[in-house]
């Protein structure tokens, strides 16, 4: 029986724990990585090559959307697998652009998690039944249906999403520019470009646009 790898990335200790003994319930099954940030995720898939990366949406330091694309990016044999609270139309389509290709809800996580690992390790796509209800709804209703957030946020460089999630968590610049390797002035023309972009005028703005699109949690 080959072994199955499996990478668990979620900020609250007690989630990763639960996950880990419903998964190495399983037969062949370990859990070979646990992960409490996005950034801390991205660099242990890197390093481990998991055959599945399970990943909370709202993660610090990097969001569960932002490590997925990395992820697939860096490991592309890897399959990402989001198990989040939340279930908006938004939220679904913009996973799915992110390259993961399983979706399952917390609420359903106790009776659907090992099915939907089980899928992912065949390279099958995997949705919980109210989650495949909004993909076919995205489908259905089009890119009209999407919303003008979406839109907006999609303008959104990689580092700009990075650079407002850490700033909405409360960092400074100096403090951003030491955890991403760039200068404190690289920092503040990112900030500048956000708040243009976004047509907002204040770092509270910022954090309330952050809140609003499940890039933090509060």
């Amino acid at each position: 029986m080959s072994q199955t790898r499996i990478l668990v990335a979620d900020d609250h200790e007690v989630v990763r724990n639960g996950i880990r003994s419903l998964l190495e319930a399983q037969p062949g099954w370990t859990v070979v990585g646990e992960a409490a940030t996005g950034r801390e995720a991205l660099e242990k898939a890197k390093q481990l090559k998991p055959d599945v990366v399970i990943l909370d949406i709202s993660m610090p330091e990097l969001d569960g959307l932002e490590a997925a694309r990395r992820i697939t990016k860096a490991a592309p044999q890897t399959e990402v697998l989001i198990l989040t609270m939340y279930d908006s139309e938004q939220l679904v389509q913009e996973v799915l652009e992110a390259g993961a290709r399983g979706y399952v809800l917390k609420t359903d996580a106790g009776r659907e998690l090992v099915t939907a690992v089980e899928a992912l390790c065949q390279h099958k796509p995997y949705f919980t039944s109210k989650v495949s209800q909004l993909v076919l709804d995205g489908y259905l209703k089009g890119v009209q249906g999407l919303g003008k957030e979406k839109l907006v946020r999609y303008k959104l460089t990689s580092r700009e999403r990075e650079i407002i999630q850490l700033v909405a968590e409360g960092k400074s610049s100096k403090e951003i520019a030491a955890m991403l390797g760039i200068s404190v002035k690289t920092v503040e023309t990112h900030r500048s470009n956000l708040m243009r972009k976004l047509d907002v005028h204040s770092v509270s703005e910022l954090v309330r646009y952050a809140i609003a699109n499940k890039i933090i949690r509060v």
